[in-house]
């Protein structure tokens, strides 16, 4: 306690010891401008600014009478501003004119130093709440996913980078590095609209029943297609599963898969007969796959890691949920950033003050799986 009251006592000694030099300056300052404001009350006001200036130059001889005394910061102040009254070349008289000058533009740097704030300035107070409390409510969220979710659904412009200024330093999370094969992309970039990607990942129930999950996803648009989920993957269930997610009059022309044993020669050929080519990927090469697999992944990250399944009925639950929320609700950096449904139109055009909201609109959150993960929207504030 004792320790803590000296420290206390050392900095408000340091502090002091610092601040009585200014004001000491400041103070003298104000007297001059008092003594020049009296001044001008005579007929002459510039010859009272001279007379002023040729005295604050003599003062500095009353301590020795051959050499005066060094000038004070609040002397230097007096004389610049007393000389921009008059000619003050011809009564100058203690240093030099360059030394003057020098007074003078280094009093200019202080100004603009003081006027000038460097860096960009900061983002209002209430986006950095909104920023913190996002951040709280997803902790699996990203720098980019929140800047995508403040840009489509609350009309926010943010870059990832201030988003991560913002965040705690225990949550930030950089940008993936991934390596693809050039040639493998380049054919998936330019068919992109015309292929449709399927893979399974596992599910451990919370009785400890392994439980398989199949989806399909279409490349272009990032949409999932279908997702369902069988404790016994067949030949013939996941043929039937297939059918139910690609129409009868569909446009794609590939279907992307790996060598699992459930995709057998035969149901290669029943995919053929839906008017689709099939693409393996090469032994150990998910890259290959890189869509599903990178969806997968999100699925695991996102659902499968914080819920545990009771029974396969309500893991079928949490995927629809997870699903609708993956097509309608979630931003993907892929499209632009974008939605692979996005509604008919926003619910309010993008602002146009890009950190400030309108105050007859107030933000609305909706929690996702029991509140895993939010969607925010605008809505209009009850009258």
């Amino acid at each position: 306690m004792l320790q803590g009251s000296t420290l206390a006592m050392t900095r408000c000694l340091r502090l002091l010891r610092y601040l009585m030099p200014f004001a000491h300056m400041l103070l003298t300052f104000v007297c001059d401008a008092s003594r020049f404001l009296l001044l001008c009350l005579r007929p002459s006001p510039t010859l009272a600014a001279e007379n002023l200036f040729l005295r604050k130059q003599l003062a500095l001889y009353q301590e020795r009478n051959v050499k005066p005394r060094r000038a004070t910061n609040a002397t230097r102040l007096a004389l610049v501003w007393l000389g921009r009254w008059f000619d003050w070349r011809h009564a100058l008289a203690v240093v030099q004119p360059g030394t003057f000058t020098c007074w003078h533009r280094r009093g200019f740097r202080l100004f603009w130093r003081w006027k000038s704030t460097p860096g960009r300035p900061p983002i209002p107070v209430e986006l950095q709440a909104l920023i913190r409390q996002m951040v709280r409510d997803n902790p699996i969220w990203g720098q980019e996913r929140i800047a995508n979710e403040l840009l489509l659904k609350l009309g926010l412009r943010v870059s990832p980078r201030t988003v991560r200024k913002y965040m705690p330093h225990s949550l930030e999370r950089g940008p993936g590095k991934r390596v693809q094969s050039q040639r493998w992309a380049t054919f998936v970039r330019n068919h992109a609209q015309a292929i449709v990607a399927c893979d399974f990942c596992v599910a451990v129930t919370a009785t400890f029943r392994l439980l398989y999950v199949f989806l399909v996803i279409e490349h272009a648009s990032r949409r999932l297609l279908h997702v369902n989920v069988t404790a016994y993957p067949t030949a013939a269930w996941t043929l039937q599963q297939l059918r139910e997610a690609i129409p009868a009059d569909h446009g794609y022309r590939f279907l992307i898969h790996d060598r699992d044993s459930i995709f057998s020669p035969a149901l290669d050929q029943s995919i053929r007969h839906l008017g689709l080519n099939v693409l393996e990927t090469p032994v150990r090469t998910p890259v290959a796959n890189a869509i599903c697999e990178r969806v997968l992944g999100t699925l695991r990250r996102e659902c499968l890691d914080f819920m545990i399944p009771l029974t396969e009925n309500h893991l079928q639950r949490l995927l629809q949920e997870w699903g609708w929320h993956y097509n309608a609700g979630r931003p993907h950096m892929a499209l632009g950033p974008g939605i692979p449904q996005p509604p008919s139109k926003l619910p309010v055009p993008l602002q146009a003050h890009r950190h400030k909201v309108p105050p007859d609109l107030c933000m609305v959150a909706r929690p996702i799986l029991g509140g895993l993960h939010h969607e925010y929207r605008l809505e209009k504030k009850a009258a």
